[in-house]
Protein backbone atom coordinates (compact mmCIF):
# COMPACT_ATOMS: atom_id res chain seq x y z
CA UNK A 1 0.00 0.00 0.00
CA UNK A 2 2.89 2.29 0.90
CA UNK A 3 4.56 1.73 -2.22
CA UNK A 4 1.39 2.27 -4.27
CA UNK A 5 1.38 5.88 -2.41
CA UNK A 6 5.08 6.68 -3.11
CA UNK A 7 4.21 5.66 -6.91
CA UNK A 8 1.08 8.20 -6.83
CA UNK A 9 3.56 11.29 -5.01
CA UNK A 10 5.76 10.90 -7.70
CA UNK A 11 3.17 10.95 -10.36
CA UNK A 12 2.15 14.04 -8.71
CA UNK A 13 5.56 15.81 -8.23
CA UNK A 14 6.34 14.56 -12.02
CA UNK A 15 3.31 16.08 -13.24
CA UNK A 16 3.52 19.66 -11.07
CA UNK A 17 6.87 19.78 -12.22
CA UNK A 18 5.68 19.24 -16.19
CA UNK A 19 2.91 21.76 -15.27
CA UNK A 20 5.70 24.38 -13.78
CA UNK A 21 7.75 23.75 -16.92
CA UNK A 22 4.80 24.00 -19.65
CA UNK A 23 3.75 27.62 -17.84
CA UNK A 24 7.71 28.56 -18.09
CA UNK A 25 7.60 27.70 -21.87
CA UNK A 26 4.53 29.75 -23.09
CA UNK A 27 5.48 32.62 -21.22
CA UNK A 28 8.49 32.38 -23.32
CA UNK A 29 7.22 31.83 -26.23
CA UNK A 30 4.56 34.83 -25.35
CA UNK A 31 7.54 37.09 -25.12
CA UNK A 32 9.12 36.14 -28.29
CA UNK A 33 5.86 36.61 -30.11
CA UNK A 34 5.72 39.69 -28.94
CA UNK A 35 8.67 41.14 -29.25
CA UNK A 36 8.67 39.63 -33.09
CA UNK A 37 5.68 41.48 -33.41
CA UNK A 38 6.52 44.94 -31.94
CA UNK A 39 9.67 44.40 -34.28
CA UNK A 40 7.05 43.97 -37.48
CA UNK A 41 4.59 46.97 -36.07
CA UNK A 42 8.43 49.26 -36.00
CA UNK A 43 9.41 47.75 -39.26
CA UNK A 44 5.70 48.66 -40.80
CA UNK A 45 6.27 52.71 -39.73
CA UNK A 46 2.57 52.84 -38.83
CA UNK A 47 1.69 56.47 -37.08
CA UNK A 48 1.09 56.84 -33.42
CA UNK A 49 -2.19 57.95 -32.35
CA UNK A 50 -1.16 61.42 -31.02
CA UNK A 51 0.00 61.61 -34.60
CA UNK A 52 -3.15 60.58 -36.43
CA UNK A 53 -5.51 62.27 -34.22
CA UNK A 54 -3.16 65.65 -34.80
CA UNK A 55 -3.56 65.25 -38.82
CA UNK A 56 -6.98 64.19 -38.32
CA UNK A 57 -7.71 67.72 -36.48
CA UNK A 58 -5.95 69.48 -39.25
CA UNK A 59 -8.01 67.50 -41.88
CA UNK A 60 -11.16 69.03 -40.00
CA UNK A 61 -10.35 72.35 -39.67
CA UNK A 62 -8.88 71.98 -43.22
CA UNK A 63 -12.33 70.89 -44.10
CA UNK A 64 -14.29 73.38 -42.42
CA UNK A 65 -12.40 76.53 -44.05
CA UNK A 66 -13.08 75.17 -47.68
CA UNK A 67 -16.63 75.07 -46.65
CA UNK A 68 -16.93 78.60 -45.45
CA UNK A 69 -14.88 79.60 -48.49
CA UNK A 70 -16.93 78.03 -50.97
CA UNK A 71 -19.86 79.72 -49.24
CA UNK A 72 -17.95 83.03 -49.27
CA UNK A 73 -17.72 82.52 -53.38
CA UNK A 74 -21.31 81.37 -53.89
CA UNK A 75 -22.24 84.31 -51.85
CA UNK A 76 -20.26 86.73 -54.30
CA UNK A 77 -21.14 84.91 -57.43
CA UNK A 78 -24.54 85.68 -56.90
CA UNK A 79 -24.54 89.05 -56.46
CA UNK A 80 -22.57 89.90 -59.41
CA UNK A 81 -24.55 90.35 -61.92
CA UNK A 82 -23.47 88.29 -64.96
CA UNK A 83 -21.79 89.15 -67.82
CA UNK A 84 -23.74 88.76 -71.39
CA UNK A 85 -21.66 86.36 -74.02
CA UNK A 86 -20.89 88.62 -77.52
CA UNK A 87 -22.69 86.77 -79.81
CA UNK A 88 -20.31 86.13 -82.86
CA UNK A 89 -21.27 87.49 -86.43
Amino acid sequence: MQTRNRVLDDIAKMTGGAASVLAGVKDEIEALARARLERLLAAMDLVTRDEFEAVRAMAVKARAEQERLAARLEALESSRPRARKRQRT
